[in-house]
């Protein structure tokens, strides 16, 4: 059973079409995930390398522990890069909303650290 709802599939899949992307130009390999997470990692391989030899991209998405969320995360990632190579705009990393929310956690943390100092 997939976690990824048939919405979210589908709409990723019109997304890659609408980039020119199609499935059997996309190389899918399955791989054994680096880093910490014990037994796990050691025995599965759920870390999806995808590959797009058109405009030579390379995709490793190993986020979360279940290889189809990984699959999902790993082609809404390449087609990001994709849609960025062929417009040739790059989002700031600085500007990202995952930097904003990296560095606001990071604010909360010294803020606690420092009440509890005092």
């Amino acid at each position: 059973m997939s976690l990824i709802s048939p919405e979210k599939q589908q709409e990723i899949r019109e997304n890659l079409l609408r980039l020119s992307i199609r499935e059997s130009d996309i190389r899918e390999t399955f791989v054994r995930g680096s880093g910490s997470g014990g037994q796990k990692k050691n025995k599965t391989s759920n870390c999806v390398v995808l590959s797009y030899p058109p405009l030579d991209i390379t995709v490793r998405c190993e986020r979360e522990r279940e290889r189809e969320t990984n699959r999902w995360l790993a082609r809404r990632l390449l087609a990001e890069k994709v849609d960025q190579q062929k417009t040739g705009k790059r989002e700031d990393v600085r500007t990202s909303a995952i930097h904003k929310r990296r560095k606001q956690k990071k604010r909360a943390a010294r803020k606690r650290r420092a009440n509890q100092e005092v």
